[in-house]
């Protein structure tokens, strides 16, 4: 992959972060809890960094390797053909869409899948951080359950590095705590996933978390059953049902621990 596409994303991707971090200040739709922004950084770009520490070392080798398999070839269009190149780039992008819904809606479903994605619903409260909290193990067996698919349909690598650079930003914005006007995000939903929308999934109530698996297009939820009918309040508890936050340390070894 080349250099430029990593620096391109980090700095788009930061610059982002920041854009609607500043937001979240001039414009919060939920207010913040009193003393728990600290706690809740450290564990959450805690998390990210770990597992940004070892991406290099498990989910971006899998990752390149199932994209550079000859397992078989599909005809490539013709560079000037740019019908064809755009309806096989909107097919590559609704393809990895609905596997991150059907992975999404697995986690929940499967105990041990929920094992690691509980630790990103164990966040008491959602903002920018919220979007980049997840447990290393999910992303490394998030990589190795996608592996067949891009084998399967020769997904290239820059179309995988283009559609999760969109779920990074996607991740972040419907996470965030920017308020938005009701119309507006009341249009977008139609189509894309909003704060408001995300935010009935991270409802500490298990019937609302089970729902709304998105995480660019509400388009799947609409199709597979899964659209909440709750509405986004004010005063909407966020977090797992029964499961308190934890220590950095705790959350990483979480999965791995008996349960009672």
């Amino acid at each position: 992959m080349p250099v430029y596409f990593v620096i391109a994303k980090s700095v788009v991707t930061l610059a982002w972060a920041g854009a609607l971090s500043l937001l979240e200040r001039l414009r919060p739709a939920s207010p913040r809890p009193p003393r728990t922004n600290a706690p809740r950084l450290v564990h959450n770009l805690g998390l990210w960094l770990t597992t940004v520490a070892l991406s290099p070392l498990l989910t971006a080798p899998i990752t390149v390797l199932a994209t550079q398999s000859d397992l078989w070839s599909r005809p490539a269009a013709a560079p000037g053909d740019w019908m064809m190149n755009a309806l096989a780039a909107a097919g590559t992008f609704l393809l990895l869409d609905l596997w991150v819904y059907l992975w999404h809606r697995a986690s929940h479903e499967w105990p041990l899948l929920w094992r690691f994605h509980e630790i990103h619903h164990r966040d008491a409260f959602l903002d920018t951080s919220s979007g980049v909290r997840f447990h290393p193990g999910e992303v490394a067996l998030s990589a190795l359950a996608r592996a067949p698919l891009l084998i399967a349909f020769d997904v290239p690598l820059t179309s995988v590095f283009a559609y999760d650079a969109i779920v990074t930003l996607a991740a972040l914005f419907h996470h965030s705590n920017v308020r938005l006007p009701a119309r507006a995000e009341a249009m977008v939903r139609h189509v894309f996933v909003t704060p408001s929308h995300h935010w009935v999934h991270h409802h500490a109530v298990r019937a609302d978390t089970d729902s709304n698996y998105a995480t660019v297009l509400t388009l799947w939820d609409r199709l597979l059953g899964s659209w909440s009918p709750t509405q986004r309040t004010l005063d909407m508890t966020i977090g797992a049902e029964n499961a308190p936050d934890l220590p950095l340390a705790r959350l990483v070894l979480q999965p791995f621990l008996r349960r009672a």
